[in-house]
């Protein structure tokens, strides 16, 4: 016995009831946000993700935050996590067809390529690392170790 017998939820026929969904429209200038949307496409998040989400919900401008070249405060050297992820990317972007940045030399594999550009520092992504005030820097793959 069924807990549904009387009132049966798919109606007398046992068709699926369908309901409307309206269309909602995305305004370029909703998607795009504070940041410009191009600028956002290359960057890794990494670092204290309390601060990531801290900064991205606060307010105020973002480049307020962001510290320079000779101020930075972290190691210029990648961690495990950031290779990761770098390559991770890098690897789904290739299979989505973006243009390789080296040799292919016979390589199919979309993790190899990404291995190899990696290894060549021709990767064109930024790591960006937040630090426990808000605060956060920018590094380009060819700077880290």
């Amino acid at each position: 016995m069924s807990d549904y017998e009387e009132d049966d939820a798919y109606g007398a026929e046992g068709n699926y009831m369908e309901e409307e969904v309206e269309d909602v429209e995305v305004t370029e200038t909703a998607a795009a946000g504070t940041e410009d949307a191009a600028n956002r496409s290359n960057v890794v998040v990494s670092g204290d993700v309390a601060a990531a989400a801290a900064a991205a919900a606060s307010s105020s401008g973002t480049s307020a935050k962001a510290i320079t070249g000779a101020d930075r405060r972290t190691t210029p050297y990648m961690t495990k996590y950031e290779r990761a992820r770098i390559l991770g990317t890098r690897a789904l972007q290739i299979s989505m067809n973006a243009p390789v940045l080296v040799d292919l030399e016979g390589e199919t594999d979309p993790l190899q390529i990404a291995m190899k550009e990696l290894a060549q520092k021709k990767i064109p992504l930024l790591v960006r690392r937040y630090l426990p005030d808000g605060s956060y820097e920018d590094w380009s793959v060819s700077e880290l170790i």
